[in-house]
């Protein structure tokens, strides 16, 4: 993926849609907004995301901007060929834009293809699928494992020089993956070392724990120093892996989401940050996207970078900045942005250690 030509901030981010979505939200266009139906595709339930917070937001946004759109909405469950099926089926249902998250970009390619061919737009949302696809959003993965990186370092202290550590990467069917293991690695390359390297298939929690049993046995218990986990769901089978062989303390551990569970392990203690991905600038990028190409209208106004897929130059893009969030900073990000409340983060286990993060007080 060639580097963008520039990222965008949130304050600047909305800024952008408010002016352009003014033009975008009357009945305008091919068609109007009589009768449009934006399908939208995700990849999985195994990262809680997808359902609790991806798919009500662009519902929700996708209403606000064009009242008499449908969404119809399917979820891949992690396999490649029922998204195909389920792209097949919203292509014969003739749905004005698709929102796909991609499975397997490779096995998706073809795909795209055919909705190109019945000239159903695509819009690639938080990975780069293949193919003809006409706007990709997401958040800047190589930024993403870059704040991992340095988070992962801050975390272990004095062992960051020299240091042993693990990368329990993502699926490597996701291209995400890649770019967030190339981010954080060069962060780390010529601070520690990198003593064993996993991909986590389907980013499964049980494949995670699988894998950083054997990275247990392989190493000992109190060899490693830190694990450079991609996502939340991998951090929690890290965590229950090393619980299991009684590592106490627990090494520095990365995540990225901002699921519950992990911002509760943080506060705990177990984990020692996430990457907040602030998911509504990203719904709301990708459902304006979509609305403006359902109604036959270019995405000029709305993209602010491009990027090349394997397949594609010049997608026009928006990249949006992330976010790392520690015990530190949980209240002026996570509960600022109303993610979560301090109750919900707070269980009555936790009210002490949330006395000790400024949480309660």
């Amino acid at each position: 993926m060639r580097a963008p030509k520039w990222r965008v901030s949130a304050g600047l981010l909305a800024f952008v849609l408010a002016v352009s979505l003014a033009g975008c939200t009357g009945d305008e266009g091919e068609g109007g907004g009589d009768g449009l139906t934006v399908g939208l595709l995700l990849p999985s339930r195994a990262v809680p995301r997808w359902e609790q917070s991806d798919k009500p937001m662009i519902e929700k946004r996708v209403k606000e901007l064009c009242s008499e759109c449908t969404v119809v909405y399917a979820n891949a469950e992690n396999d490649a060929a029922s998204q195909r099926q389920q792209m097949k089926s919203m292509i014969t249902r003739g749905v004005s834009v698709l929102i796909l998250d991609v499975v397997d970009p490779k096995a998706l390619r073809s795909s795209v293809r055919a909705a190109e061919r019945e000239g159903i737009p695509v819009v690639a949302y938080d990975r780069l699928a293949e193919g003809p696809i006409s706007g990709f959003v997401s958040f800047d993965g190589g930024e993403v494992g870059r704040l991992q990186g340095e988070a992962l370092l801050r975390g272990m202290g004095a062992r960051a020089d020299g240091g042993s550590v693990v990368m329990m990467n993502g699926d490597p069917s996701s291209p995400n993956a890649a770019w967030y293991e190339g981010g954080a690695r060069s962060v780390l390359k010529d601070r520690v070392r990198i003593a064993r390297s996993y991909n986590t298939l389907g980013w499964r929690t049980e494949n995670a724990h699988d894998q950083m049993s054997a990275a247990i046995s392989a190493l000992g218990p109190h060899r490693i120093d830190g694990v450079l986990a991609a996502n939340d769901s991998i951090a929690a089978g890290v965590v229950a892996a090393l619980k299991s062989a009684r590592v106490s303390p627990l090494p520095a551990i990365t995540g990225q989401d901002a699921d519950l569970d992990a911002v509760r392990r943080i506060v705990e203690g177990e984990q020692y940050m996430t990457v907040y991905k602030p998911f509504r600038l990203e719904t709301d990028a990708a459902s304006a996207m979509a609305v403006a190409l359902a109604r036959g209208n270019d995405v000029d106004a709305l993209v602010t970078t491009s990027v090349d897929s394997p397949t594609t130059e010049d997608v026009p893009s928006i990249l949006l900045d992330p976010i790392a969030v520690t015990r530190e900073n949980i209240g002026r990000t996570l509960v600022q942005d109303g993610v979560y409340t301090v109750d919900q983060i707070c269980t009555p286990k936790l009210r002490p250690d949330c006395d000790r993060a400024g949480l309660t007080r």
